[in-house]
């Protein structure tokens, strides 16, 4: 892999459209191995750039400068608490600009690299609300000039915070000598209620923001006095890993681990890689030592050492604990997982050395320190409420309020478009950038951007999801998938809505309706195989199959053990499903017992 230069695929453009879909599948699989997406590590740079200037560099520039601090002098601010609560805020900002995660060229943005503020301060672009049926005037899917202006005052609300001086609180002046305030909760307040407001109006900026996690340290910012702050900073951070840790027992996580590894820049080695695989290239499910290390230096570490936190008195032990779970955010960042959540990697980085080692338990900053134990609990009760809701209802709480990253439980889904049928959302949806594909023309020929294309769809096929995603599709489209053109949706719905961040809940039938009614497919151009993510007590995931033009016309179930037995190409054919309820040509539905039931 060069600079300039990445690991393309060895396959023909110019005949690779030709092959049945599971050799080009198998094609795209196995070069993952090798090379993951085979990116250009001038791409990489460029990340690291933009981490390095316009994250910890702006950002920390504007905390430490707005509030009276040497910025240089970074051994005078590292435990200021304006600081940390600035730079949370900082990194708000930057995702609500979508700035941070899900930008650039890894999460499906090519050219522009940057897809939120584009599009949400674009009226008439599209905007999904979570319960539109529910919450009076939220209703419909366009943005409006309303929206666009709350959406702004958001931004401005957010630089406000961020530069405004602090002010100081008898309860902080009481323990911090030397301290330079608070952020002013007068000015946090109302970000509460935007960020509430313009999640019921588009949940996908909500989401983009990180709301699942930020809007509960905003509520303490406001709410606590400086102790119970602190502390209840510590249980929301344990909450996020613990919850994810939580999320990685079962089969879907050692499935994460080797294709994050293969897609590591700084991981030549092609027999380590192929190491995490069990035999290279006949057998690509995961070895013992890709299993060992997502669920030891993963799920292990990411429950224990939070606990250990949490409630460690002593020095020594504190330390440890904190060095390991930074060097595991770091360790995170440096294999540039395809969402790109870079920025949130290094805040909890950095959040775990100053919550744990800048107001140590030992210090009067643990549990029992707060200033009641009904706030604690209550405090506790709240933020585990969503991820026990979430893993055990999935289909009621998107997998990131449900703690779930990194997990490879996802509600998933794949796209698939009869020849020249994609072509109408470019021409018909209002938006700051084009499919994909049509970005990835304007630098590459048809038949590159074509593998290029497949790569994605060969990156999903490594997990569990893509399995029974594909399975789906060989079952609903025939021979015919060998001429219809798949499409991995995290991507297409980067395009259409300007984030995505694996959480399928964005590209549900929602999402599929409000581009119909912009696009008028006819009934078998645009079909979607969308899979729900799997319960924590259950065996088996529920999928949906939607055709745009008539709406969900498959519901049932698939044993997630049969997904995860089977190889990425599916080489023995579609995994077995236990089809609940269709659809039948006449548009009568047909229940699992074969009873018609109208329309």
């Amino acid at each position: 892999m060069g600079f300039k230069t990445g690991n393309f695929p060895e396959v023909d453009p110019s005949t690779f459209r030709d092959q049945p879909f599971r050799d080009r599948l198998r094609a795209m699989s196995t070069h993952w191995v090798d090379h993951g997406f085979g990116t250009p590590k001038m791409v990489h740079t460029v990340y690291i750039l933009k981490l390095a200037i316009l994250y910890v560099g702006a950002g920390t520039a504007l905390a430490t400068l707005t509030s009276g601090l040497s910025w240089f002098d970074v051994a005078s601010w590292w435990n200021q608490p304006i600081v940390y609560q600035k730079l949370i805020l900082w990194t708000v900002l930057l995702e609500a600009l979508g700035l941070a995660g899900s930008w650039g060229p890894l999460a499906g943005h090519f050219k522009p690299m940057t897809g939120g503020f584009r599009y949400w301060l674009k009226p008439e672009t599209i905007r999904l609300p979570p319960w539109p049926d529910k919450v009076p005037g939220t209703a419909g899917d366009r943005r409006t000039v309303g929206d666009v202006l709350l959406y702004a005052v958001l931004l401005a609300n957010l630089v406000a915070a961020v530069v405004l001086p602090g002010v100081h609180t008898g309860s902080l002046d009481a323990l911090v000598a030397d301290n330079v305030g608070l952020v002013r909760p007068a000015v946090v307040a109302p970000l509460i209620v935007l960020l509430v407001v313009i999640g019921l109006r588009d949940k996908v900026i909500f989401i983009a923001a990180r709301s699942e996690q930020y809007l509960p340290a905003m509520v303490f910012f406001t709410f606590l006095p400086f102790v119970d702050m602190i502390v209840a900073l510590k249980l929301l951070i344990v909450t996020v890993w613990v919850g994810a840790g939580v999320s990685k027992f079962g089969r879907h996580f050692a499935m994460v681990v080797p294709p994050m590894i293969s897609n590591t820049p700084w991981m030549p080695s092609k027999r380590i890689k192929r190491m995490h695989y069990r035999s290279f290239p006949n057998d690509l499910r995961p070895s013992h030592l890709g299993s060992g290390v997502a669920h030891v230096l993963g799920t292990l570490v990411e429950i224990v050492t939070p606990v250990i936190l949490l409630f460690s008195t002593n020095r020594t032990v504190t330390l440890l604990a904190v060095l390991l779970m930074v060097a595991f955010h770091f360790f995170i960042a440096s294999t540039f997982p395809l969402a790109v959540p870079l920025e949130w990697n290094l805040l909890f980085a950095y959040a775990t050395v100053f919550l744990f080692w800048g107001f140590p338990a030992w210090e009067g900053y643990g549990v029992g320190d707060m200033s009641s134990w009904w706030l604690a609990g209550g405090i506790a009760v709240a933020l585990c409420f969503f991820p026990v809701l979430g893993n055990l209802r999935p289909d009621l709480v998107s997998f990131l309020p449900s703690m779930r990253q990194y997990a490879g439980n996802w509600a998933s889904a794949t796209w698939a478009f009869a020849p020249g049928a994609e072509e109408k959302l470019d021409r018909h949806i209002v938006r700051a950038a084009k499919n994909t594909r049509t970005q990835l023309l304007e630098t590459y020929p048809p038949e590159v951007a074509d593998v290029v294309m497949h790569q994605l769809l060969g990156w999903r096929s490594m997990h569990s999801q893509g399995r029974a995603l594909f399975s789906l599709m060989m079952r609903h489209l025939g021979d015919d998938i060998d001429t219809y053109d798949l499409r991995e949706a995290e991507f297409s719905c980067n395009s259409i809505v300007a984030f995505n961040f694996g959480d399928g809940h964005l590209h549900n039938e929602h999402l599929i309706a409000a581009i119909q009614r912009r696009c008028n497919f006819a009934p078998g151009e645009f079909v979607v195989a969308w899979i729900e993510s799997q319960p924590i007590h259950r065996g088996v995931q529920e999928y949906k199959v939607i055709d745009a033009a008539v709406g969900v016309i498959e519901r049932g179930t698939y044993k997630v053990a049969d997904a995860v037995g089977e190889q990425p190409w599916l080489p023995n054919g579609p995994i077995p499903f236990d089809v609940q309820w269709t659809m039948d040509r006449k548009g009568a539905h047909r229940d699992a017992d074969d009873r018609e039931v109208l329309a």
